[in-house]
């Protein structure tokens, strides 16, 4: 299923290994002389396995975090200020902003991936995402969200990665959020046949209701390969990709 990616991880190389039995092979002998090798060679060694450049990421887990080994401590002392830089093609970077009302983003293990994004751009929205989720459970979450008795003015419904959608389903999750006052639906990226389906339903979806808005994240994905994992479908956490569409989806709350 789309929602279950296989996990990439980096492997340190060998080649440093390879190299420092090379260089202490290179200093058997005897006398004072090879002792001296030995001892200089020895400390090459040292520093070879040290350097910092050996440093791996690890790659993604079935929980969709990551991981880095850490470097090597320094003495230097710097500051530095995050700042969210997307490439060329993508949307610009989002300007955060409190939605009037409060906001509601159901979703997929997609959503999970861009989560903490989406939290940075549209601060105080819910973000209920979960792997393997199908349309159908989005909309038995969103019907008792919307029972509240104050619903959120805007709603995000981020599913349709793992399955079809019909023009039904998508007039049926209107109903449940008949009391927002904006409904965004972003479309899927997932190498599924069901992909231009579900995206060609939400299409046709936004012109019959008002209240509705399209955010085409597959109109943004399909022209950067290199945001995602080898699944092609789910993001790095905190990597350009989840960046990205959680500024497609901030653009249009």
């Amino acid at each position: 299923m789309p929602d279950a990616p296989d996990p990439t991880a980096a492997r340190a190389p060998h080649h440093r290994s390879r190299r420092a039995g090379a260089l202490l092979a290179g200093t058997r002998g005897s006398g004072p002389v090879a002792a001296v090798m030995t001892v200089a060679a020895t400390a090459a060694v040292v520093a070879t396995l040290l350097d910092p450049g050996t440093v791996h990421a690890v790659g993604r887990g079935r929980t969709g975090a990551t991981a880095t080994a850490a470097a090597p401590p320094t003495t230097t002392s710097t500051t530095s200020t995050t700042t969210t830089t997307l490439p060329a093609g993508g949307p610009p970077p989002c300007t955060p902003a409190v939605v009037a009302g409060g906001a509601y983003a159901v979703g997929d293990s997609v959503m999970v991936d861009a989560q903490q994004a989406l939290a940075g751009c549209l601060p105080g929205t819910v973000v209920d995402a979960s792997v393997s989720r199908q349309w159908s459970d989005g909309e038995v979450l969103l019907h008792q969200v919307m029972a509240q008795a104050a619903p959120p003015a805007v709603v995000v419904v981020g599913l349709g990665t793992n399955g079809p959608v019909t023009d039904a389903d998508f007039d049926a999750m209107m109903t449940v959020l008949q009391r927002a006052a904006r409904v965004v639906f972003v479309t899927v990226h997932v190498d599924r046949p069901w992909q231009d389906q579900v995206n060609a339903v939400l299409a046709r979806g936004v012109a019959r209701h008002p209240t509705a808005v399209l955010a085409d994240w597959q109109a943004v994905a399909r022209q950067h390969p290199e945001w995602f994992y080898a699944d092609g479908t789910h993001l790095p956490i905190g990597g350009p990709g989840a960046q990205a569409l959680a500024a497609v989806i901030a653009a249009e709350a």
